[in-house]
């Protein structure tokens, strides 16, 4: 059994548009990127997880070998809505951690631009349509139309509006999600593998169209193509290596996978904050640190509306107090807790089976001292959150190597 696992390795291809590369083509990048950032070659590693979503039935994962070298190992493939890259790292980790293999890695690969809304069950209807009883949820009226909506920036918009409702907030909802996105955006000029890498005013933001109020477009994450992997390493083979690669080794000090609990309201409404209560709790406990510790966080701002609350989820503020941690200047670049200086879902982009991976990646260019113009200087410990709806819930603390 593994005491620890390391991040040895760890590469994200540039998010956007890539009309000429399939998803083989993306992992590979990644894959590869990471090999040789971690300073092996795929003759070393043990096992294989690989997060998708929209690609098919066909494995991933064996297609990634038939490219990069077929060595026979075991391969897992994974989709977990959002939080499959996220997943995909822990299967490899676990695998270390049961004294399975020494060396493993996780890619993560999405194909989405020009992929618009992304609904949940796909219960759209048109207007006039009568409501027939059919499959799973026959027993209750396709929502999306009817009441409310299934599409994930009405799903966030609703959630963001419940919080400040929960918390009463007297100013205005739309310049407050604004200048969150006002952050992530310029945080995403100093991000050379973002997807969009241009300041926005307050100004613009507001006045751009609304999806779904307060979510207007900015405020949305953005749907693009990309890749991330990861090589994990066990302690004891870290310790076999030579200096130079532990030196860049970054701890994995928790990783945690949660799942909605029941509750009545999550049938209606999902449940974005329970499971991510619950995988920070544990999180924290597991590596021994506490959010007070932290010296940077990427967190899953699919919208505006949802970094707000993950603030209060992640127990980065008191109980309540998103809205008065944002304001004072604490999650920007230069503040207390710097959150997202990737430029966050919104900037970065989201291709949804790298994302998990990428988040990691952003906190381990950190912690190694590596993050360039953006770069949070003295960073020792991280946090890397993300959230699927189905539901899931990823959490990893990072820690830099002594």
């Amino acid at each position: 059994m593994a005491d620890g696992v390391w991040v040895l390795g760890i590469h994200m291809t540039r998010f956007g548009k890539h009309p000429d590369e399939d998803l083989v083509d993306l992992a590979s990048e990644a894959a590869l990127g990471a090999l040789a950032d971690g300073q092996v070659t795929i003759r070393d590693i043990q096992v294989i997880a690989a997060g998708n979503v929209t690609g098919g039935p066909a494995g991933i994962g064996q297609q990634l070998q038939k490219q990069i070298g077929q060595t026979g190992v075991p391969v897992y493939n994974v989709t977990n809505a959002c939080a499959t890259g996220a997943t995909a790292l822990r299967t490899a980790i676990m695998a270390i951690k049961a004294g399975e293999a020494d060396l493993g890695l996780a890619v993560g690969v999405e194909k989405l631009s020009g992929a618009g809304l992304l609904g949940v069950r796909g219960t759209e209807r048109a207007d006039g349509e009568p409501w027939t009883p059919q499959g799973r949820y026959g027993s209750v009226a396709p929502m999306d139309g009817w009441v409310g909506t299934e599409t994930m920036p009405g799903v966030f918009a609703q959630i963001g509006l419940e919080y400040l409702h929960e918390h009463p907030y007297t100013g205005a909802p739309l310049e407050l999600f604004a200048r969150i996105s006002e952050k992530n955006h310029a945080h995403s000029t100093l991000n050379p593998l973002a997807a969009y890498t241009k300041r926005m005013s307050l100004a613009q933001i507001m006045n751009e169209v609304m999806v779904a109020y307060p979510n207007t477009r900015p405020m949305c994450s953005a749907n693009c193509d990309g890749a991330a992997a990861a090589v994990l390493v066990s302690d004891a083979a870290l310790r076999r290596l030579p200096r130079e690669q532990r030196r860049r080794a970054v701890k994995v000090s928790a990783s945690v996978l949660t799942s909605d609990p029941w509750q009545e309201a999550c049938q209606v409404l999902p449940d974005v904050s329970t499971l991510t209560r619950q995988a920070a709790a544990t999180a924290y406990e597991t590596a021994g640190v506490g959010p007070e510790d932290l010296d940077l966080v990427e967190l899953h701002d699919c919208f505006a509306t949802a970094e707000l609350i993950h603030y209060d989820n992640l127990m980065l503020c008191e109980p309540g107090g998103a809205v008065d941690f944002f304001d004072s200047g604490a999650t920007w670049r230069d503040g207390r807790l710097p959150v997202n200086v990737s430029g966050g879902l919104q900037s970065k982009g989201h291709p949804i089976g790298a994302t998990g991976i990428a988040g990691v990646w952003e906190v381990c260019q950190h912690l190694r001292g590596e993050g360039g113009d953006r770069q949070i200087g003295g960073a020792r410990v991280g946090l890397a959150h993300v959230i699927g709806l189905g539901s899931a819930c990823g959490v990893h603390v990072l820690e830099r190597a002594a």
